[in-house]
C-alpha cells in the first residue's frame, strides 16, 4: 500500500493545508515540462494529491488505508482511480482543473490567476545627515523622479471627455484563458489581458499627455521628518510615495540614512561620549574645564586625584529617548603627562617622590 503522507513528504495526519502546500512544492519540482520533471513522479505525486486533497477521501484513507469512494475499479493499491479522478473534480471532460492556478506560477506559466491588486515601485534613495541633525532630529526635503500619475488624466489613459469603452482583446474581462496540453490531458491558462492591463476598459481616444498610458516621468518634492536618535543605515519607509501604477496602489519611498561622523563626540546608542585630555596638576589638585557638547559649551568641574580613564557622567546631555527624556554625556579624563620639564618642576616632582607620591 502506498503512503501517501510520505509520497508528498509529510507526517500522517498533515493538515489539508499542509498537503496543499507540500503537492504545490513538489508539482513545481517534478512537472514534465520543467528540467527537473519527472512524469513517473508526477503522476505518484498528483495520485497523492487526488486522495489528501480531497476530505472525504482522505478521511477514509486516514480510516482504512485506502480511499473506497468511486467503487474501486481500476484502483491502485490504495484505491486510487484515474477515472474516479476524472469523475470527481480532478479532470472535467479531459481538462486538467483541480487548483492548478495555484501552482502555474511556480512552473513558469506566465499569468496565473492573481487577486492582487497591482502595485508600483518601491524607490530607495539615500540621504547625508550631519551628527547633531541625527541625535535632534530634523526635517529634510528630497526631490525624486519616478512615475506618477498623469495630471491630466489622473491615470485613466483617456482625453478629457472622451471615456472608456471595452477592450475588444479579451472581452471586457480583463483576462485572456490559453489551453495548453500534458500528458494529462488539457489544461487551462488564465492571464492578464497587456492590451487593458486586466480592467478589460480602453480609452476610446488616448490621453496626448502621457500616450494613453495614465503615466508619466516626473518629479516631486518630497518634505519628511528625521526622528531624533536615528542611526547609521537605518531605514525610513514611506508609504505610498514610490512610483505609480494606474488603477492600482503606488508603491513605497524607502530613505536610508547616512550619518557623518563627529570630530570629538562619539555615539553608543542612547549615551554619548567626549574624551577630555587634563593636566597632570589639576588631576592632583582639581580644576575646571570647558567641554564642547552637542547643547554648547559646559563647564566640568575636575575633582581632586581624578584618575586616568575615569568617566564623569552628566545626566540629561545625551541622545533623546523619545519619551521627553535624554541619555548622558561621558567624559573619559585622559591625563597629560608633559614630554619636557623645566628644572624648576624636576626639583617639584622630586620633593613630591621624596614624599612618597
Amino acid at each position: 500500500m502506498k503512503d501517501y503522507y510520505s509520497i508528498l513528504g509529510l507526517s500522517r495526519g498533515a493538515s489539508k493545508e499542509e498537503v496543499k502546500k507540500a503537492f504545490r512544492k513538489l508539482a513545481a519540482q517534478y512537472h514534465p515540462d520543467k528540467k527537473t520533471g519527472d512524469e513517473a513522479k508526477y503522476k505518484e505525486i498528483t495520485e497523492a494529491y487526488a486522495v489528501l486533497g480531497d476530505d472525504k477521501k482522505k478521511a477514509e484513507y486516514d480510516s482504512y488505508g485506502r480511499a473506497f469512494s468511486g467503487g474501486g475499479t481500476g484502483a491502485g493499491a490504495a484505491g486510487f482511480n484515474w477515472q474516479d479522478f476524472a469523475g470527481g473534480g480532478g479532470f472535467q471532460n479531459g481538462n486538467f482543473e483541480f487548483d492548478l492556478n495555484d501552482i502555474f506560477e511556480s512552473f513558469g506559466f506566465a499569468g496565473a490567476r492573481s487577486s492582487r491588486t497591482a502595485r508600483g515601485r518601491d524607490i530607495s534613495i539615500e540621504i547625508n545627515l550631519g551628527f547633531k541633525e541625527a541625535i535632534f532630529g530634523t526635517e529634510r526635503k528630497v526631490l525624486v523622479t519616478k512615475n506618477m500619475l498623469c495630471e491630466q488624466c489622473q491615470g485613466s489613459g483617456a482625453k478629457a471627455g472622451a471615456g472608456l469603452s471595452s477592450c475588444v482583446t479579451c472581452g471586457g474581462n480583463g483576462k485572456l484563458h490559453e489551453t495548453r496540453q500534458s500528458i494529462l490531458g488539457s489544461f487551462t491558462t488564465v492571464r492578464e489581458c497587456s492590451v487593458c492591463q486586466g480592467r478589460g476598459e480602453v480609452p476610446k481616444e488616448r490621453c496626448g499627455h502621457c500616450a494613453g498610458t495614465g503615466i508619466r516621468r516626473n518629479q516631486e518634492e518630497i518634505t519628511f521628518k528625521i526622528p531624533p536618535g536615528i542611526e547609521n543605515g537605518e531605514v525610513i519607509r514611506m508609504t505610498g510615495r514610490g512610483e505609480a501604477m494606474p488603477h492600482g496602489q503606488p508603491g513605497d519611498l524607502y530613505i536610508k540614512v547616512q550619518v557623518e561622523s563627529h570630530p570629538t563626540i562619539k555615539r553608543d546608542g542612547s549615551t554619548l561620549h567626549v574624551n577630555l585630555p587634563t593636566k597632570l596638576s589639576d588631576a592632583l589638585l582639581g580644576g575646571a574645564y570647558n567641554v564642547e557638547t552637542l547643547d554648547g559649551v559646559i563647564e566640568i568641574k575636575i575633582p581632586t586625584g581624578v584618575a586616568h580613564g575615569e568617566m564623569l557622567r552628566v545626566k540629561g546631555k545625551g541622545v533623546p529617548l523619545g519619551n521627553g527624556t535624554r541619555g548622558d554625556l561621558l567624559i573619559k579624563i585622559n591625563i597629560a603627562l608633559p614630554k619636557k620639564l623645566s628644572k624648576k618642576a624636576e626639583k617639584l616632582i622630586e620633593e613630591l617622590r621624596q614624599e612618597g607620591i
